[in-house]
């Protein structure tokens, strides 16, 4: 019996062993190693560390997948928009505009850039004509040459062609009285905020457009407008009959532009400007200009050919400021209208809108991508642009003047602001401020100019 308890006990704690006993005396009597309940302890330290180590390792994984999902849909977000970006540039490739080039089309563009700058030097000769005849012959010339060798320089000659058909168009369109008194005037410096206060309505409308009524000579009239449905749309802008009214948003009436948001004549985007009692907006939906005359309360509407629309080209400088794809402006000279086109590779293309029959009179391509801009506005027929600097400051860098068809990328204007977005920005001819709608926030700024001594050629853009 006492054999057997023996062997259990050691078959619970050890693997079994067999014990022989001697009979002593009616007794039995074994030896017994007490060996066999040793507890392996350096072997369990072992496994022990082992496991400790797993536990840890297993820790650390889970953290880091825990890590990488919380990264995932931020990398999926920032993977999307650079494929976004990436696809603007897709018709580089796609159209063939680093591959074989179409020479027989180069050759019918400059042919119908020359012929226009020979039928406006038959009507009024003038140095810049004959110069521009000139030159076309070189690039026509060269063109030729183009057929005999395998070898050409497409970006060069597709910049040639712009500056030269852009100057044709200023020789051919604008009128004398066009080039007025500041033309050879150039921006020097912006000034504090003059004016700053919330919009009227509530600090959720982020996007919309304020400022003054831009013609002269009309009446002292103050604006603003608020997009509503995901800061896309509107159809109401507020008029104010003096300074003291809009900024004690008081005695104002609101003048409806469409019967809902989601009229056909409704507002698209933040660009809207306020011209000799007309709205000039984009129209909803499509790539048309609307104006709104406010007395009569007839709506026109113009087709804005090849302009990118529903996001293709908002300016997107910092952070992308949605359903700016177009945006309307005024100065000393009537209505503009900036844009891009896939034609002109994504870069601004500013067209002038004559404000009563709405018709396009003339428009220039210039080298800077409106993607790369936060806004834009118009001086004296020259259009500058800006960028993000911080949250709190704004840089001018940019100008084109449509005058001369030079372009500078040199500038560099700073200004201030109470918040990182910019949905509109606009130059007022009448009293020479610019305002600014800043994320529910309406600044107005003193400007000031020196005089610009025009240079004999144009100013090379290293942009693009």
């Amino acid at each position: 019996m006492l054999s057997y308890l023996l062997v259990l006990s050691v078959i619970v704690t050890a693997e079994a062993q067999k014990i022989r006993g001697v009979q002593t005396d009616d007794s039995c009597v074994c030896k017994l190693s007490s060996s066999i309940w040793a507890f392996p302890t350096e072997r369990f330290e072992g496994v022990q560390k082992q496991l400790q180590t797993c536990e840890d390792n297993l820790l650390q994984f889970n953290k880091k997948v825990k890590d990488s999902n919380a990264r995932l849909p931020k990398m999926e977000l920032t993977l999307k928009n650079i494929k976004t970006r990436l696809n603007r540039f897709e018709y580089l490739d796609t159209k063939g505009l680093y591959n074989t080039l179409n020479l027989q089309q180069l050759t019918e563009e400059i042919d119908s850039i020359y012929y226009t700058a020979k039928d406006v030097n038959k009507k009024s000769p003038s140095k810049e004509t004959t110069d521009l005849l000139k030159e076309l012959t070189t690039a026509r010339k060269d063109v030729e040459n183009m057929y005999k060798k395998n070898i050409f320089n497409l970006e060069t000659m597709k910049s040639r062609l712009r500056d030269l058909n852009n100057r044709v168009q200023t020789c051919k369109t604008i009128p004398e009285d066009f080039r007025s008194t500041c033309y050879q005037r150039i921006m020097s410096n912006i000034s504090s905020p003059v004016v700053t206060k919330l919009n009227s309505i509530s600090t959720s409308y982020v996007s919309g457009a304020w400022g003054r009524e831009a013609k002269r000579g009309s009446k002292e009239r103050f604006w603003e407008h608020w997009l509503v449905s995901e800061n896309k749309l509107g159809n109401t802008i507020r008029m104010y009959n003096s300074h003291e009214d809009f900024m004690g948003s008081k005695n104002y009436k609101d003048e409806e532009i469409a019967s809902s948001y989601s009229h056909q004549n409704a507002v698209q985007g933040s660009g809207t400007i306020l011209y000799d009692n007309t709205v000039f907006y984009q129209c909803y939906g499509t790539a048309e200009i609307c104006s709104f005359n406010i007395t009569t309360q007839a709506t026109k509407r113009v087709e804005l050919a090849g302009a990118g629309i529903d996001n293709k080209f908002p300016f997107c400088y910092y952070s992308c400021r949605d359903w700016t794809d177009i945006d309307l402006e005024a100065d000393q000279n009537g209505v503009w209208v900036i844009y891009a086109t896939d034609e002109n590779h994504g870069n601004i293309v500013v067209s002038r809108l004559e404000p009563v029959s709405l018709n396009i009179t003339h428009t220039w391509k210039t080298r800077l991508f409106k993607r790369s801009v936060t806004s834009t506005f118009m001086v004296c027929g020259v259009l500058y642009a800006t960028r993000f600097v911080n949250t709190y400051k704004e840089e001018v860098f940019y100008a084109f003047d449509t005058t001369t068809g030079h372009e500078i990328n040199t500038l560099s204007l700073p200004f201030e602001k109470v918040s990182p977005g910019i949905a509109n920005l606009n130059y007022n001819p009448v009293d020479g401020k610019l305002y600014l709608y800043n994320d529910a926030y309406l600044l107005a700024y003193d400007t000031f100019f020196l005089v610009h001594f025009k240079c004999s050629y144009p100013i090379k853009s290293a942009l693009f």
